[in-house]
């Protein structure tokens, strides 16, 4: 403990030492946050005390690596994530001297399984989406590799179309929450995925993605995905709602399980493939990089990420109002993860 209290120590005097090679704010993570924390640093920006933080999309989890990496000014600032910072990320930042993080949750996201406006509906459930993209799904009580190749050969209620979904990387948290809240949920109906033992081999059955073809892995560039459903009218993309929202006039959200994607159904709970969406903050860079707590200060404002803030009309989903008090009163105390 006292080694970790001075390396933290250490690495914060040498990046008071350095503060004056950088002053600007830079921030990495999740695409789907990208958006939201691209339109708060520009506001930030015109504030006209502090330079515009850069904002650049590597994923979650590329975000959080660059984020665990050392404290310094070559070392980001703020990692936004799709997803809850893991135990084993928070064990790597803390052996890189990075030992204190707060931990600041904004609002919440839908993920949707979108299409071209020109293309046909997909009413869809988390049982029939883990057939089309599961490695291996049953047939005649054995699991065996996926056959299908057209949606309307697992319901003949989906069209007579190719099985082709552009989605995201492993490294992306939409990824990771894709899998638990639809692949995961689909898989539990099957006698044959009830009747495995083993938990590790029952979560490889559920989350294995087959890769022949049907999942296309499109990288954590989400506009490039909605340009390509564009090009391809039978294609279907996964990603968040503020892309739906942002893309209306070019791609429509189809149902899961009944229910259609939409900021009220995301925020009552009934579309119930949503999740929390974060950003990390470096303490050890309080103070040495400008504005970085200002820029916290911002992000979680009422005028940002309340009801009727600015992020809502890009599609961030807000906090309940008793929830979104306290994580502000956290926020600006800076206070630090604990495990």
């Amino acid at each position: 403990m006292k080694y970790t209290v001075a390396l933290a120590a250490i690495a914060t005097l040498a990046l008071a030492g350095q503060a004056q090679a950088r002053d600007q704010i830079r921030i990495v993570g999740s695409s789907t946050v990208f958006p939201f924390s691209t339109a708060v640093a520009e506001q930030f920006g015109k504030g006209g005390q502090f330079k515009t933080p850069v904002v650049v999309s590597t994923g979650s989890g590329g975000g959080i690596k660059l984020f665990c990496a050392g404290v310094g000014v070559d070392d980001p600032d703020v990692s936004n994530a799709s997803r809850k910072i893991k135990d084993s990320e928070i064990e790597t930042c803390a052996k890189n001297g990075v030992t204190a993080i707060t931990e600041v949750k904004i609002g919440f996201d839908g993920i949707v399984l979108a299409n071209s406006k020109a293309g046909p509906a997909l009413p869809l459930t988390t049982k029939t989406v883990w057939l089309a993209l599961a490695k291996q799904v049953p047939v005649d009580g054995k699991l065996v590799d996926n056959p299908y190749k057209n949606w309307s050969e697992i319901d003949p209620a989906l069209p007579n179309e190719k099985i082709e979904v552009l989605g995201p990387p492993p490294t992306s948290g939409t990824r990771d929450a894709f899998v638990e809240l639809v692949m995961d949920k689909g898989c539990g109906e099957f006698a044959e995925i009830k009747a495995i033992t083993d938990a590790k081999a029952k979560q490889a059955a559920c989350q294995t993605i087959r890769e022949d073809g049907g999942y296309v892995e499109a990288g954590e560039n989400d506009n490039l995905i909605v340009q390509k459903l564009e090009a391809n009218p039978v294609a279907v993309g996964i990603f968040g709602f503020s892309f739906l929202d942002q893309n209306a006039d070019k791609i429509k959200g189809n149902m899961m399980d009944g229910v259609a994607p939409t900021f009220e159904t995301i925020a009552d709970g009934s579309y119930e493939v949503s999740r929390p969406l974060f950003f990390y903050v470096k303490n050890a860079h309080v103070g040495t990089i400008p504005g970085l707590k200002e820029f916290v200060a911002e992000f979680i404002s009422d005028k940002a990420s309340g009801d009727e803030g600015y992020l809502a009309d890009k599609g961030l989903i807000p906090l309940p109002a008793g929830e979104r008090e306290k994580v502000m009163q956290q926020a600006l105390a800076l206070q630090p993860l604990t495990n």
